[in-house]
């Protein structure tokens, strides 16, 4: 993003932070932590105190948009998924009969890309992988996918089309050719038209960076965030990164055990408990291109090599590409 309009962005944001408080403000200085969080071409992400705002994708379709954003904010999906904030919004910005002075979330655009304002939560620490809410990401997807569609007119969810972006990434990036060839190997391997009639709600990009908690109450539960790629489709693409790192060899076979059985117990509908890679498999082999052209893009833009994790999916689509059998065995669960 553009200095200046990152600049409008972080005042939006510290206006959204400060708006409620606006009849009380205390002069001085502002204390509040300011900072960018994020600044891809698929979105950036600053932080003003107890707020998040974020400005989406350039060329994001507005109705489909709202129909996310719509969700978000549904009290049907109130434990799941992070609400977004109300701003003050303008009339010419209100869609909805009765939203005569607030339009939920949205208090852009900037450089027409849409804004939205969020509550800020604490993140799942990296740094801990032993702590990592497995579990609980788990029972909230079982919990989203059993969730009716609240809103009308809600567009599919993005998964199936972001491995064909990331391989178009991937060759226009100039890429090493052994390994660009290696990962197209494994891509011509998947049906053009992945199959999955049915019609979940689903969350359409998750791992472990979607979620967060209310960083005043330690306690407090896990929610998804980032609605961007959300819609119906497909369940079993939300379990398809953690399927590829399991198929891969980087998720432990017992982190993966207790994810999808969390996710059964908790009534998820994806998979088939006895052979869950018969709904598994082509996902997961998509993730695993999408992770691997990726990281080439990735790698050869900021010059460097590959690092031992990326190096594990290009293998890994090695394996693909030269067997067209199942990414992991059906028993594997």
């Amino acid at each position: 993003m553009l200095a200046h309009d990152l600049d409008r962005l972080r005042s939006l944001a510290r206006d959204a932070a400060h708006a409620a408080h606006a009849a009380h403000a205390v002069p001085g200085p502002c204390l509040c932590p300011d900072d960018v969080l994020a600044d891809r071409d698929d979105g950036t992400v600053v932080r003003h105190g107890p707020v998040v705002v974020k400005a989406h994708a350039p060329g994001t379709d507005d109705e489909e948009h709202r129909a996310r954003i719509a969700v978000a904010a549904h009290p049907a999906l109130r434990r799941i998924l992070l609400p977004p904030l109300a701003q003050p919004a303008q009339p010419a910005q209100l869609t909805q009969p009765g939203q005569s002075a607030r339009r939920v979330g949205f208090v852009g655009p900037v450089d027409d890309r849409p804004i939205t304002a969020w509550p800020h939560g604490t993140p799942v620490d990296p740094a801990d992988p032993d702590a990592a809410p497995w579990e609980d990401a788990a029972r909230l997807l079982a919990m989203l996918h059993r969730t009716p569609p609240p809103v009308p007119s809600l567009p599919p969810m993005r998964a199936p089309v972001k491995a064909a972006l990331a391989v178009d990434r991937m060759r226009r990036a100039g890429a090493p050719r052994p390994a660009v060839e290696t990962v197209l190997r494994a891509w011509r391997t998947l049906p053009q038209k992945p199959a999955g009639a049915l019609r979940s709600l689903c969350h359409g990009d998750f791992h472990l960076g979607q979620l967060v908690r209310d960083p005043q109450r330690p306690d407090a539960p896990w929610l998804l965030i980032d609605v961007d790629d959300l819609g119906l489709g497909d369940p079993a693409w939300d379990l398809a990164r953690p399927g590829a790192w399991f198929a891969a060899g980087i998720l432990p076979p017992d982190v993966w055990s207790r994810f999808l059985g969390a996710y059964l117990a908790a009534g998820g509908p994806a998979v088939d408990p006895v052979d869950p890679w018969g709904q598994l498999d082509v996902p997961a082999r998509a993730l695993t291109v999408q992770t691997a052209a990726l990281a080439l893009a990735k790698s050869t833009a900021e010059g460097r090599p590959l690092d031992e994790v990326e190096e594990v999916m290009i293998d890994t689509c090695a394996r693909i590409g030269s067997s067209r059998t199942d990414l992991a065995p059906p028993a594997s669960t």
